[in-house]
């Protein structure tokens, strides 16, 4: 009788564990899912941002970053989305390629490393604003897909004037990759 409750209390305490592990792993996530950070007013951004008001999504741009070197893209995805290296900027012609976490560990999410989170919520004719040197550019999607790591064909064929999103999907992995097209309004 004497172990049998001891079971019922240690079986108690594992789920309570267990509860407590799952929360602090996606408490982050869906705190900043449904309770995301105030868009600013494009006017407010300074140097190079992109905003996208469907999902919430705002932040900085890291320019120039190179995409084939994790080390140094990882460091600018701390900070918020990377501009792929030799891509154009807006008001050019040619592809400007930007990517971002859609997650990323509990103990290092922050709203700066995983804007694209929502991205897979985009559909054709949403908007997304680039902000460069406060003039403002928008786009409107028209295609997303997902594709495998290794097709890097979108990253290297950039002479088409457009812009390109990019994170990995589903959430919380690296398996695919998701590609947001939009095209300038």
């Amino acid at each position: 009788m004497h172990k049998n409750k001891l079971f019922y209390h240690l079986g108690n305490i594992l789920i309570g564990l267990s509860l407590l592990v799952f929360v602090y792993l996606f408490a982050p996530v869906i705190w900043i899912y449904f309770f995301p950070t105030p868009i600013k007013p494009l006017q407010e951004m300074s140097g190079f941002s992109v905003t996208i008001p469907k999902i919430h999504a705002q932040a900085q741009v890291v320019e120039q970053v190179d995409p084939w070197n994790q080390s140094v893209y990882d460091a600018a995805l701390e900070h918020g989305v990377a501009q792929a290296k030799g891509t154009s900027y807006p008001g050019q012609a040619g592809t400007i390629f930007l990517f971002a976490h859609s997650s990323e560990a509990p103990w290092e999410l922050t709203e700066t490393n995983i804007p694209f989170l929502r991205l897979g919520e985009l559909q054709n004719n949403d908007q997304i604003y680039l902000v460069r040197n406060k003039k403002t550019y928008i786009y409107k999607v028209y295609m997303k897909k997902e594709i495998w790591p290794t097709e890097t064909k979108y990253l290297t064929n950039i002479s088409k004037t457009q812009l390109i999103l990019q994170t990995c999907t589903p959430i919380g992995t690296s398996l695919k990759r998701l590609l947001v097209f939009a095209l300038p309004v």
